[in-house]
């Protein structure tokens, strides 16, 4: 059963059911009156515990007007937390120096004595993390401005949908969740007084005189799945910061995991077939560099939303998805107006719309491989920018950080689908999970059934590049594109994936992308284009449209159906070569990736049935080796079986 936040949330001292503002020196009392119209005791007890704890010289609650949102929006331009820039609507927002990304080492999840036992989960005894945390809040907004912000995880109405209660002295946060999440005030007085929502307390803390978190090494991300609560402190950069996102994913996972639902780290598409009038809803987990945004934003094709998707089984038994978003916090480094004309118009012509950690000159934005000259000089995250410029280690600082972003709602976007805020979601027919992959996996295949695709998500690995993570080919698993985010132990998560796919009428079909897969010489076998033909042939298995060849690792494309699919989709001549190159069977590089699985879930207790099909899988692929008397075997000689 869920866990009920209601014992933890009662401050010692709080009297919610007087309408006398408590704290007349920091709160209009019409504020206070926004607050007390929730007749909620639960929220007015984490915003009275906080005012006091944090000691803000202004607090101001929000209801979501629009000259409330306005407020926001003006409130960081001048606090100087975003600098407009020349076009109507842009901002630019800097972190730290060394604030530039998720802090893996101190996101920790509080945890009682004895539970979450898991090597892979960064765990803190909750007692102790608590103690840790209020004692770094205390006063810690003193001669800030508290803002509290009430926002909606999904569709207004829905039944997939969260309250989230946002508390920040960061106008540059709450600006961002405006354009990034659905306002919520409305939602919190559809709650009856009932604490079924998410909260979260965040301060940047001490700045400094470039208005960036000054306390780096008291960064503090904690977790507490008990309260429904994330605390973040001592850190601006959104990854950490903006609680709505992948943490409020965490406590998300966690109580998906201990309901009927999936909570994932998914895009949700509308796949658009040529030449018919039909649009099939796609689901997808990609790892970072991996193909996850250029898929999302295949020309033609639709998008709901690019990051989290929550999936429910309806009424019914069919599986529907809601993106819980209503923006993008997108990588700006690449988008460029060859490969991302839709994006880069947008960065390009006025709209609400904030970049962070980009160079500016002359009121103008650039970033790492936007496709134009750009300036050797100007203002970035290091401040005073120069070619050639170096940190205090010796390393030369590149003119925008490959982290650098751009915050923006997802109606700006052209290719935005009609049912993107639909409170019943979009009916899901198929799953993807692809990754990065040299030298094993085809462009694309279909798992055999749900339980395969499961494990097809949950072996899901891919190889960094040299360029932005380190050596070169080193394979990293994330089951389900998931594991930074999984609070619960990795067999329970799996368990629940059957368990959601046994619930439905039809289960989506699962596929496994590899945009990546090289040849002998390391050059890549295929193009960046080529995705939109791996996209609509699955498309068309979805509807029985298109025979397949069956191997143990799943249903292979037939060369005729993706013949003409690339003419009919690119105008392109798709060779014989081409395809054999592409989805011959590699059964050695299959085995070898079934012993790393092998290792990864060693310590893990994962459902029999998994490890059953594995060792299947095996079993199959050892028995095809030895019938061939070959390493790899052509997809022609199979499908003459």
């Amino acid at each position: 059963m869920y866990k009920s936040q209601k014992t933890s949330l009662k401050s010692e001292d709080q009297d919610s059911k007087s309408d006398a503002n408590p704290f007349p020196d920091c709160l209009d009392t019409a504020d206070w009156r926004k607050l007390t119209a929730l007749q909620n005791q639960y929220v007015e007890a984490i915003v009275t515990e906080y005012i006091r704890l944090c000691r803000p010289a202004k607090v101001s609650i929000l209801s979501d007007t629009p000259e409330e949102i306005a407020y926001v929006r003006q409130l960081a331009l001048r606090t100087g937390e975003e600098q407009p820039l020349k076009i109507a609507g842009h901002t630019v927002h800097f972190d730290g120096y060394n604030d530039q990304g998720r802090d893996k080492e101190h996101t920790r999840i509080l945890v009682n004595d004895g539970h979450l036992n898991s090597e892979r989960l960064n765990t803190l005894d909750r007692v102790k993390g608590l103690e840790e945390i209020h004692h770094l809040l205390d006063g810690i907004m003193a001669g800030k401005e508290m803002l509290v912000r009430f926002y909606c995880l999904g569709p207004l109405g829905s039944i997939f949908s969260i309250p989230a209660l946002q508390i920040t002295d960061s106008s540059y946060v709450a600006h961002s969740e405006d354009l990034l999440y659905r306002q919520g005030y409305s939602e919190f007085r559809r709650l009856n007084g009932s604490d079924r929502f998410f909260h979260f307390i965040h301060s940047a803390g001490e700045l400094d005189e470039r208005g960036c978190s000054k306390n780096i090494d008291k960064r503090r991300i904690y977790i507490d799945l008990e309260s429904n609560r994330v605390f973040t402190i001592n850190n601006q950069y959104a990854g950490n910061s903006v609680g709505l996102k992948k943490l409020a994913l965490r406590l998300a996972i966690n109580k998906a995991n201990h309901e009927d639902w999936l909570a994932e780290h998914m895009f949700i598409m509308g796949v658009h077939p040529l030449q018919k009038k039909r649009t099939t809803y796609f689901t997808g987990a990609f790892p970072s560099a991996c193909g996850k945004t250029s898929t999302a934003m295949l020309p033609g094709q639709t998008i709901v939303g690019d990051d989290i998707a929550y999936l429910r089984v309806s009424n019914d038994k069919k599986c529907n998805a809601v993106n819980i978003e209503s923006g993008i916090f997108g990588i700006i480094a690449d988008v460029n107006p060859i490969d991302d004309a839709l994006i880069y118009r947008c960065l390009t012509t006025p709209r609400e719309l904030i970049f962070s950690n980009v160079l500016v000159k002359d009121g103008k934005p650039y970033w790492l491989g936007m496709g134009c000259e750009t300036p050797e000089s100007g203002i970035n995250h290091s401040g005073e920018w120069f070619k050639g410029k170096k940190d205090a280690a010796g390393k030369e600082i590149p003119l925008a950080h490959k982290n650098a972003r751009y915050t923006m709602r997802l109606s700006e976007l052209e290719n935005l689908d009609p049912r993107a805020d639909d409170p019943n979601g979009v009916p899901i027919s198929a799953i993807i999970y692809g990754g990065r992959d040299s030298d094993t996996n085809p462009p694309i295949l279909q798992a055999l059934d749900w339980l395969h695709g499961v494990m097809l998500g949950a072996t899901l690995e891919s190889e960094t590049t040299a360029a932005t993570l380190g050596q070169e080919g080193q394979r990293t698993f994330s089951p389900m594109a998931n594991l930074d985010f999984v609070v619960v132990p990795l067999g329970l998560y799996i368990e629940n994936h059957l368990k959601f796919g046994a619930r439905l009428a039809k289960a989506p079909l699962v596929f496994s992308t590899n945009y990546f897969l090289k040849d002998s010489s390391g050059n890549y076998l295929n193009e960046k284009t080529d995705k939109k033909v791996w996209i609509l042939w699955a498309e068309g298995r979805v509807h029985n449209e298109y025979d397949a060849i069956a191997t143990p690792v799943g249903y292979l494309p037939q060369y005729n159906d993706l013949q003409n699919l690339f003419k009919l989709a690119l105008g392109k001549d798709y060779s014989r070569t081409a395809y054999e190159q592409q989805f011959t069977l590699r059964i050695d590089k299959f085995i070898a990736k079934l012993d790393r699985v092998s290792e990864f879930y060693r310590n893990e207790t994962v459902p029999a049935e998994f490890n059953n099909r594995l060792d299947q899988q095996r079993a199959d692929l050892v028995k095809l080796q030895e019938e061939y008397q070959a390493p790899e075997i052509s997809p022609f000689q199979i499908v003459k079986r």
